[in-house]
């Protein structure tokens, strides 16, 4: 009998979708702003196993936009403040952690290691993205990237389409760059056309990207929503 929590989910989705997310695992590489909403939007409809990877902690910057940054989690890792939140919801997940940046020389090993059903890509670093892309690809699991984020305020604008079919988005462009030097030519990503908001600098000199929840937190309900329906397609 399925549990209570997931009963208005079923009622939408059928009950064979939810015994296949029951069954399914997903990789969440990265537990920021788009990251955190991905685990929450799975979480509550009902995927059974988790591989969480972020070897970050949460900061007071992470406040305006973070689902997982709050005045009492600051200062701890992410990867254990999301574990607690997932228990929170659905204390029979099952639930891996991984508290590590990944980088190109890591990736191959982790999720040779975890073999998830599907794995989301919402990191920064670009040459990590890459490598996710090309062990994804090796190994045959299910990918979607999620693209820039930040610079962003209008959260209409976002979709997942192929690679080959992003504009405007600097990340993007970068990506299917360097993709095609790697002979991939097509991966499903998350990505807004609107215009990203000129640079803005500290007292230093320095630039972080600007940010509000509405992008990334849109975002990540994206990706999971993506995620729910590929898992479940027959």
């Amino acid at each position: 009998m399925k549990p209570e929590y997931i009963t208005r989910t079923a009622a939408l989705l059928g009950d064979d979708a939810i015994g296949r997310l029951a069954a399914s695992s997903v990789f969440i590489a990265g537990l920021g702003g788009v990251g955190g909403y991905v685990l929450e939007g799975l979480a509550r409809s009902g995927v059974g196993e988790f591989f969480l990877c972020d070897a970050d902690v949460i900061s007071e910057s992470n406040l305006n936009r973070q689902l997982l940054a709050t005045v009492g989690t600051v200062g701890r890792p992410k990867v254990d403040v999301a574990l607690d939140r997932l228990r929170e919801i659905n204390p029979d997940a099952r639930a891996h952690k991984y508290e590590t940046f990944l980088t190109p020389e890591n990736v191959g090993e982790i999720l040779r290691e975890a073999r998830p059903d599907y794995v989301v890509d919402a990191i920064d670093t670009v040459s990590a993205k890459l490598e996710l892309a090309v062990v994804c690809r090796e190994l045959g699991i299910p990918l979607v990237s999620s693209m820039g984020t930040g610079n962003k305020l209008d959260p209409t604008r976002l979709q997942i389409t192929d690679i080959s079919k992003t504009h405007t988005c600097p990340l993007a462009r970068v990506m299917r760059r360097e993709l095609k030097a790697r002979g991939i030519s097509h991966l499903d990503v998350l990505f807004s056309d609107e215009a990203p908001a000129s640079a803005t600098f500290d007292e230093q000199g320095r630039h972080a990207p600007a940010s509000a929840i509405f992008v990334p937190a849109c975002a990540g309900l994206t990706i999971a929503a993506h995620v729910v329906s590929r898992l479940t397609k027959d």
